[in-house]
């Protein structure tokens, strides 16, 4: 997926409506994050890591936030 405008530097974007975080990078379902900046409740993180969104209370997005099933976090 290429990343959004408002995004081109930042790989994880959260949702603060569930506290979600999303790898833009590796996302399964693009309509996700195409919802997100229709909805214009998203959060980014800086730094930009998965770490930085745990911290934040963030949870990632299926497992590791790859977007990809059964992996461990």
């Amino acid at each position: 997926m290429e990343r959004p405008t408002k995004f081109e530097h930042n790989r994880w974007i959260g949702d603060k409506r569930t506290q979600v975080v999303y790898d833009v990078d590796n996302i399964d379902d693009p309509s996700i994050i195409d919802e997100l900046m229709a909805a214009e409740t998203f959060l980014c993180f800086g730094p930009d890591t998965l770490d930085e969104a745990r911290n934040r209370r963030y949870r990632p997005y299926k497992g590791n936030g790859s977007g990809v099933e059964g992996v461990a976090v």
